[in-house]
């Protein structure tokens, strides 16, 4: 049943908040934002764009990303396209279009580059998805948002209040240049679970912020899978509002040929006795595949008891595809439960390959159940069975698609004089 339909049309560039200073660390800016202390106090985070400077590709947090590619986003130019959100889910979910000053939002973000300071500031409205408190909802949530062409900026609150519990899906597709953010705000004691799903058209490009703030003895699983796009660069972040919050954060990306796919992480952990877990995988192929993922977990000097760990796996499918993995550990106390990381890249499994072939599978058909296998550990922790199943299917249209090239190209090349 549809909730409501509300489009994120384009117009004039909202004037930004008034930032005093036009800078603020974690912790608080006046409107209750994320609690924990920051221990990055160089960092500079403002919902002000020009608190930023604009980068020149030197910067460590730019270095990575293709600057060129980015199509003035980093200007700011005034929308001229659109990115329409609809929302369809039970009927006890509030959802409201409101305006850049309502005070729910800013809550969970505060915008630490220049990009996400854009979005932020000159987005037209906000999407609010509100989970009504002590409620759980055996059907999900869908949120989509779909690209009509053009430049738009785009903001979303997923508000779930104490006790509730519910599972809200995000859906990107159709072809943008979109600067959109998401944030997500756990009550006490809520459970909530987010899946997005980043499968624009392959001229799109989406940059921004998904940034949670989980509540006492809250807990949230996020899963961020990204297939389509020319260019998405996102950057997942957690704060805790409380102690005994928990965050799980699950990634899964398939990088194409001439793709480029950022996934920039922050997990903060500021208040005692927290938990975190972070495991991406992803699989790259084709000629100038470029996937890139930022793995930073910072634990505070009050931050006692915390048990956290982060993991990135990749797997390199052809020669050509390239890929970036920085795992970083900051700790201010000693007294924590755990704390580790891991980073690995490696090529396909020849010897996987050679055992299928041997009994008689298909290469193309082996190749699949490989890279089925290795995004085994991600899909299956996603509970609901048809989203399961859409996103292997999606994976097995990246491959089915990258193999008919393969074959064209053997085919022009058998054709081709000597």
């Amino acid at each position: 049943m549809a909730l409501d339909s509300t489009a994120v049309a384009p117009g004039a560039p909202a004037p930004a908040p008034a930032v005093p200073g036009g800078a603020a660390v974690r912790g608080g800016d006046g409107r209750g934002g994320p609690a924990s202390a920051d221990a990055r106090p160089d960092r500079v985070r403002s919902r002000d764009p020009e608190a930023f400077a604009l980068p020149t590709g030197r910067e460590e947090e730019w270095r990575f990303t293709p600057l060129r590619r980015l199509r003035g986003l980093l200007d700011g130019p005034a929308a001229d396209g659109k990115v329409r959100v609809e929302v369809t889910g039970p009927d006890a979910v509030g959802v409201e279009q409101t305006g850049l000053d309502d005070p729910r939002l800013g809550r969970a973000l505060v915008p630490a580059d220049r990009i996400v300071a854009l979005a932020s500031a000159r987005a037209d409205g906000a999407t609010v998805v509100t989970i009504p408190g002590d409620t759980a909802f055996d059907a999900p949530v869908v949120v989509r948002a779909t690209g009509e062409g053009g430049l738009a900026y785009g903001h979303i609150l997923i508000d779930a209040r104490a006790f509730a519990s519910a599972t809200v899906v995000l859906e990107f597709t159709g072809s943008a240049t979109y600067a959109g953010n998401v944030e997500i705000v756990l009550g006490d004691s809520a459970a909530l679970t987010v899946v997005s799903l980043q499968d624009w058209s392959d001229d799109a490009v989406h940059v921004g912020a998904h940034a949670a703030l989980v509540g006492r003895d809250a807990r949230l699983r996020m899963f961020t899978v990204t297939l389509g796009g020319e260019l998405v660069r996102l950057s997942p972040t957690v704060d805790y509002a409380g102690p005994g919050g928990d965050a799980e954060l699950y990634g899964l990306f398939f990088t194409d040929a001439g793709q480029h796919q950022e996934h920039r992480l922050l997990v903060t952990h500021g208040p005692r006795s927290c938990r975190s877990r972070v495991v991406y995988k992803g699989a790259l192929r084709g000629a100038s595949a470029h996937s890139v993922w930022i793995g930073d977990v910072v634990i505070g000097p009050d931050a006692v008891g915390t048990d956290t760990y982060e993991l990135n796996r990749n797997l390199v499918l052809t020669d050509g595809a390239r890929a970036d993995s920085v795992p970083n550990l900051e700790i201010s106390t000693g007294e924590v439960v755990g704390a580790g990381h891991a980073s690995a890249t490696g090529r396909f499994d020849d010897e996987a390959l050679f055992y299928l072939s041997s009994r008689g599978i298909p290469a193309d058909e082996a190749r699949r159940l490989v890279v089925r296998g290795f995004f085994a550990e991600i899909v299956d922790r996603i509970e609901a069975p048809e989203l399961r199943e859409r996103i292997m299917t999606a994976v097995d249209a990246e491959l089915a698609a990258d193999s008919a090239a393969d074959a064209e190209d053997a085919s022009a090349l058998a054709g081709s004089p000597s």
